[in-house]
């Protein structure tokens, strides 16, 4: 029977018989007792449980936070683990992001702190020269009871200052590169399997014979089913070490980014051909469940206040689909039915999604409302895109988020906009069609009268962005706050 195997503290880690749904976080405290990785929330949100992932990318290594409390322990596959403990050197000297987070004094209750200086060791190995903003988007993830930022802040700007630790990356390599598989890691625990192939066809044949497998991806909506719903699952199919699907194509007119690519790399794919996207790609989630989660996984789990779907349809997205050796392309729209329902047949998965090169002539927007600017969900997503002849509408796709069950296009706005000219007169009458395109629901996110009249409110400043005369600049109204 294959076993696990990963890097934790220079050595390789083997596990075997062990529950596939077992997170890391678990693995950490209660079977190795390192205790420093604390459990918040359970649903990777709060940042106390942050570890750091390395993987190989070419001849170097890639590091990456991740929430350990939602991370199943056979993804660590092939990889090497670092914790909290893992930092301090052998005689005792601490890490540089540690000792900065001493000397800033940075540390207040200490329940956080570990998830802290995890995500600040990422930042430290990927950036050696962070701004604020980059600090600000590392520590995304992590929440501090104590509402003690500026300190934690503070240490970011000056742990390079200190003298760098033993650079042991050489070593590390050598060892990931000893671990790679030739066939894929399967492993059994009483009822449970999991497999992990390498290949595509692999998976679509694997899935063909387990159609009522759980595909995983990166186990941020996966892990909270096990972790707060409790869920069995008894077949999982994991697709993270399928090349094919670990891949980005550009081409001239169309990207193509395949099922297993993380958030983090699909939006630095998409941001050079959608600027207008960077601030949902930058508020989507925290750093740690952007570099676990999938684009794709986002799509095929069909939330209907996912972020990315509004953005994706409002620009014609399609998605390829795969069931054994055959393929179909759908728009992807047509892949939501109902609310957690899909146009997936038994067997099939969503093999990649293929996103147009943008055009020219038309002007985007996407508008997120939310309670807090970092990390939320959002009350309404709003995409926006506008193709004028002249002052007159030729074509407009208005696709939005947390207004129906699920993620849908303003059909009948849409309908009286084209060929009517883009004035205040005609918004007047859109923003009353855009009323009778939904019934938005009351939830803890906000009431249906307020997502109705801000939606409204946002085709106008759309409007106002992109009139011919004396158009507002779209940098003054990115960022908005639900106050109910």
């Amino acid at each position: 029977m294959d076993s696990i195997r990963f890097i934790l503290d220079g050595a390789v880690t083997e596990v075997d018989e062990v529950e596939p749904t077992r997170t890391v976080l678990q693995y950490l405290r209660e079977d190795l007792r390192r205790v420093g990785s604390k459990e918040g929330c359970a649903e990777g949100d709060c940042g106390a449980c942050t570890v750091v992932v390395a993987e190989l990318d070419g001849e170097g290594l890639r590091y990456r936070a991740i929430n350990a409390c939602i991370q199943f322990l056979p993804t660590l596959d092939g990889k090497a683990l670092f914790t909290v403990e893992s930092l301090k050197a052998a005689d005792g000297t601490l890490h540089p992001v540690q000792q900065s987070l001493v000397d800033y004094h940075g540390s207040q209750c200490g329940f956080c702190t570990p998830g802290f200086v995890m995500s600040m060791f990422a930042l430290y190995l990927e950036n050696r020269s962070p701004g604020r903003a980059e600090i600000d988007d590392a520590l995304s993830g992590n929440l501090c009871r104590c509402t003690g930022y500026r300190p934690i802040v503070d240490a970011c700007l000056h742990m390079h200052e200190y003298p760098a630790p033993d650079d042991n990356e050489k070593r590390l390599i050598a060892q990931l590169r000893g671990l790679d598989r030739k066939q894929g890691l399967s492993l059994v625990h009483g009822l449970s399997n999991y497999h992990a192939p390498l290949t595509l066809d692999e998976l679509a044949n694997l899935y063909q014979q387990h159609p009522d497998a759980r595909i995983l991806a990166g186990g941020t909506d996966v892990g909270l089913w096990v972790t707060k719903q409790l869920q069995e699952l008894p077949t999982i199919i994991y697709l993270g070490n399928v090349a094919e699907l670990r891949q980005v194509r550009a081409a001239t007119d169309a990207i193509e980014i395949g099922a297993a690519v993380t958030l983090t790399d699909a939006f630095a794919a998409l941001q050079p051909h959608y600027p207008e996207f960077d601030e949902m790609f930058r508020r989507f989630a925290s750093v740690p469940v952007r570099n676990a989660g999938t684009l794709v996984g986002n799509i095929a789990n069909g939330s209907p206040i996912g972020d990315s779907m509004p953005a994706l349809i409002a620009i014609d997205a399609r998605v390829r689909l795969r069931c054994g050796q055959d393929s179909r392309e759908l728009a992807l729209e047509e892949l939501y039915l109902d609310y957690m329902q899909n146009a997936l047949r038994p067997g099939e998965f969503v093999e990649a999604v293929v996103i147009p090169s943008p055009r020219a002539d038309v002007q985007l927007r996407c508008y997120k409302l939310s309670k807090r600017f970092d990390q939320d969900i959002s009350a309404v997503c709003a995409v926006f895109a506008l193709r004028l002849d002249g002052d007159e509408v030729a074509d407009v796709r208005i696709a939005l988020g947390g207004m129906a069950a699920i993620p849908k296009r303003a059909r009948q706005t849409e309908d009286y906009l084209r060929g009517e000219p883009w004035n205040e007169f005609t918004l007047v009458t859109a923003g009353q069609k855009l009323a009778a395109d939904f019934t938005p629901l009351s939830d803890m996110r906000a009431s249906a009268d307020y997502r109705g009249r801000v939606t409204a409110n946002l085709l106008h400043r759309f409007y106002l962005e992109t009139r011919s005369n004396e158009p507002l600049a779209p940098t003054a109204v990115n960022v908005f706050a639900v106050n109910e």
